[in-house]
């Protein structure tokens, strides 16, 4: 009867070995990807003569430096209020039907570019040609407005 294995013997590679299975695992990578690395060293050797690859390596080398102004920077009091307003601007908008808020944009774009006809008309409005242009149901409808969102807006104001 055989004997039985006691002892498994593990075949080990030596660093040497390892190196070489290494080189040529990366030259049959070269040889598949050949178009590749052409363009890729084609593509680095022209960021080289446009100075960009010292400029991104001078980056790198001042990364702590750079990363302090960018961050003094964007904590300075203009920069913080900026990104209060636009979150409290954002919120107020997430608070209102988009339906909504599209009609009322795009009234204010017709609005302005009818503002912008009359300004090249040179026409003079008088107190009359004021008061009857109430009676406008366009104009009437953008002053009713208007009146309630003043009135709406002193009503928070007051809180």
């Amino acid at each position: 009867m055989a004997q039985p294995i006691t002892v498994v013997k593990k075949n080990e590679k030596t660093e040497d070995q390892v190196q070489q299975e290494k080189l040529a695992e990366l030259q049959k990578a070269l040889a598949e990807k050949d178009e590749a690395l052409k363009s890729a060293l084609d593509f680095i050797g022209e960021l080289n003569k446009i100075g960009a690859l010292e400029a991104a390596n001078a980056m790198l080398e001042a990364k702590d430096k750079i990363a302090s102004i960018a961050l003094g920077q964007a904590s300075r009091e203009p920069v913080t209020n900026m990104i209060n307003n636009l979150m409290g601007a954002a919120g107020v908008l997430t608070k209102m039907d988009p339906e909504v808020t599209e009609r009322l944009l795009d009234s204010v774009v017709t609005g302005v570019k009818s503002g912008e006809d009359f300004v090249d008309s040179d026409k003079k409005i008088s107190a009359f040609d004021l008061v009857k242009s109430l009676k406008d149901p366009d104009i009437n409808r953008a002053v009713g407005f208007g009146l309630h969102f003043l009135k709406g807006m002193g009503k928070e104001l007051k809180k």
